[in-house]
């Protein structure tokens, strides 16, 4: 055995050491399969064997499942994959039932597959380091625990316990883990580890799992019990109000889980089993295993970067504007351990978007991931400051002031003032173009757009623009600084709008033109949803600002003409125009919009858009869904053919994380893929002679279907 090598001490405790050749991670490939039912065959013809422990010669304990095996699974393939699950779970039941102890040593993280054969361990101990996480996310790729983890969680924990666990995918730190009852005790170091695990093994002669002992009983009951059984039957109705019905593996895990609590524990392992394949030879699977797992990674690993250039760390930031989204860019950088300067047009200002990030930094003392120590250190991080002279210390400097060409210019030239020689400024705008933004600059080729998303704090994407004279080192430190403050940054060359704002801009303008069609505004909000946008265009026009919406169509309107393009008038205008100017409904932060927001209850939509409603305009649900997802798709395959977008990864990823593009298509190339390209170019020519042009197929589209090629 060459992954797993087999030890035994002279007090006849083995351990099985995973070290996967030629890997940084040990995986559950078709290689450690077979490794580990030889060393539990091994195990099995032992004599005087006192224990076993498992532990890793990897930084981490184990990383999971062999992903490019799950993603090139077929229909075809779903009887020898079920054998192979089969026989893995045997493989590991064996291990679990040796009748001696059988500790898991956790020297790093343990998530999915790993975790899921540390369950079948006796005893599980964990490095006490907060960096160390634990869980079973496999539902966030699309997928299922399949390897036992639905069944020994929910037999370990309860079904109420078990199942927010596995439905959300939670990773918990080690500590966390200790405190949920994930893993049993905590060591300082590897030394430690090792020792408790050795001396836990040698206190006892037999070990048993708790659902192998005579006395065993489901934690807070079975599915029968009445304690139980409510919760139980409104849990399906709850998770259908979740997903939408876009997602098979949370309704998986939950039949999986609820069905096996019922049965003997080999039968629950083949009712898991049977699940797994149903999903993973599924296409939803493949799609999110695709841009969660393999597109994700190459855009951290750093395939849009430029080469040539040595890694670049900003040793100081300085953010301009203190409002809602300074503020968060400003706490960002503050929990990455890199100093901030906070300017705002007084101290005043400066402080209360200070105060801001204190409250952000409050709720992760509250939920445990940070100590008040620590978040006092954080905080001393943010200077604010009414001073632009406070800049020269920073390397990096973003505004993040009005969408307003003249006050940003007046920023820029304020800031760069006193910004370094060597520093690099740049913008948060989410749609002025980055060119024009850089005459204000006394060097364009230093000056780029870094476009953060709102709430800064839970939005994970980075839009790095490129204008026309952004030099090749200024990407590069762009894109490390992105990674640096633990964002995703994707590329863009610059345009109006860019990427996410111009694609996103569509999925608005559909919902407008749906209402202005006569279309019940309920019926377009709840298409929307069950595309698996997760708002509708309506409630997300009101959140952004209809007011700012109207601000950024005058403010194109007027570049329009003072470059004398001919401007062409939106299908969103006649709402828009209506809303703002007729009726006055701004949004939400101005008292109500397409919606009212009583102080009691719940919001709920304006009555007054009845005014376009008409009574024989009834479309299918599917009509309305395909517009939503086509018209974001098309376009996302033009800013492709543009140059706007320069790779397929970062026009899937960023249509997820940007603009909440359904997860579960892989993103919006992807969509068309997995449509089939032949039937999406169909689809789209029969939405164009409906509805218009915005749903002509590109080129780019068009030959790719012609060739049978994925757009890649």
């Amino acid at each position: 055995m060459t992954g797993i090598h087999y030890q035994r001490a002279e007090d006849g405790i083995v351990t099985l050491l995973m070290d996967a050749p030629g890997q940084s991670a040990n995986l559950m490939d078709a290689a450690f399969r077979a490794e580990f039912a030889e060393a539990v065959a091994r195990l099995r013809g032992e004599t005087g064997l006192r224990g076993v422990i498992l532990t890793s010669a990897k930084k981490t304990f184990f990383a999971g499942g062999d992903l490019k095996e799950l993603i090139s699974l077929q229909p075809e393939d779903r009887a020898p994959f079920f054998h192979s699950c089969e026989k893995l779970k045997a493989d590991m039941r064996a291990l679990e039932t040796l009748d001696v102890p059988v500790v898991a040593a956790l020297n790093g993280t343990a998530l999915g597959g790993g975790f899921e054969l540390a369950l079948c361990c006796h005893r599980r101990i964990a490095l006490d380091d907060r960096k160390l996480l634990i869980g079973l996310p496999e539902v966030t790729l699309g997928l299922i625990p399949g390897a036992g983890g639905v069944t020994r969680l929910v037999r370990l924990l309860g079904l109420q316990a078990a199942l927010p666990l596995l439905l959300e995918g939670k990773q918990l730190n080690a500590p966390e883990a200790l405190r949920q009852g994930l893993v049993h005790e905590l060591a300082a170091d590897a030394t430690e580890l090792l020792a408790k695990a050795r001396a836990w093994i040698l206190e006892r002669k037999r070990s048993l799992q708790l659902w192998d002992q005579g006395d065993y009983k489901l934690p807070g009951g079975t599915p029968s019990n009445p304690k139980v059984a409510p919760v139980l039957m409104i849990a399906p109705a709850m998770l259908r109000s979740k997903t939408r019905g876009c997602y098979p593996a949370p309704e998986a895990i939950l039949a999986a889980a609820v069905e096996g609590a019922q049965v003997d524990l080999a039968t629950a392992l083949r009712i898991e089993s049977r699940q797994l394949t149903r999903i993973a030879s599924g296409q939803i699977a493949k799609n999110m295993i695709g841009a969660f797992w393999f597109q994700l990674n190459e855009i951290k690993a750093g395939r849009s970067r430029p080469t040539g250039f040595a890694p670049w760390r900003a040793q100081c930031v300085g953010v301009i504007g203190a409002g809602m989204m300074g503020s968060g860019i400003a706490h960002a950088c503050a929990i990455r351990q890199t100093p901030v300067v906070l300017k705002d047009i007084s101290l005043a200002a400066a402080e209360r978007g200070k105060a801001h990030a204190e409250k952000l930094l409050a709720k992760r003392v509250q939920r445990g991931q940070q100590t008040a120590e620590a978040m006092a250190a954080t905080l001393a991080l943010i200077q604010p400051t009414a001073d632009a002279a406070d800049f020269a210390r920073c390397d990096l400097v973003i505004e993040a002031v009005f969408e307003q060409r003249e006050l940003k210019a007046q920023v820029t030239r304020e800031a760069e003032a006193h910004l370094p020689a060597h520093g690099v400024m740049s913008s948060n705008t989410s749609t002025l173009p980055i060119s024009g933004l850089a005459e204000a600059s006394r060097a364009p080729e230093k000056f780029i757009g870094l476009h953060f998303f709102s709430p800064v704090d839970k939005m994970q994407l980075v839009e790095i623009i490129k204008g026309r004279a952004t030099d090749a080192e200024t990407l590069a430190r762009a894109f490390d600084f992105v990674l640096q403050i633990g964002k995703i940054p994707i590329v863009v060359n610059d345009s109006r709008g860019f990427f996410t704002s111009r694609v996103f801009g569509k999925f608005v303008e559909e919902g407008f033109a749906m209402l202005h069609e006569g279309i019940a505004p309920s019926a377009i909000e709840m298409a929307a949803l069950k595309a698996g946008m997760p708002v509708g265009p309506l409630a997300v026009a009101d959140e952004v600002s209809l007011g700012l919406i109207d601000h950024i169509a005058a403010q194109t309107k007027a570049d329009f003409a003072a470059e004398g393009r001919a401007w062409k008038p939106s299908v969103a205008d006649p709402v828009r125009e209506r809303m703002v100017g007729e009726f006055r409904r701004l949004g939400r932060a101005a008292g109500g919009g397409f919606y009212e927001y009583p102080a009691e209850g719940e919001k709920r939509l304006w009555p007054g858009l009845s005014v376009w409603r008409r009574g024989d305009v009834n479309p299918s649900e599917r009509e309305l869904i395909d517009r939503f997802l086509f018209v974001q798709a098309l376009d996302t395959v033009r800013c492709l053919e543009e140059r706007v977008l320069e790779s397929v990864r970062d026009a899937n990823i960023g249509s997820i994380f940007g603009i909440g593009f359904p997860a579960w298509t892989g993103g919006a190339v992807q969509f068309l893929n997995q449509y089939g390209l032949p039937a999406a170019l169909a689809r789209a020519e029969e939405l164009a002679a409906r509805h218009g042009e915005r749903f002509a197929p590109p080129e780019l589209l068009r030959k790719a279907a012609v060739e049978g090629k994925a757009i890649e």
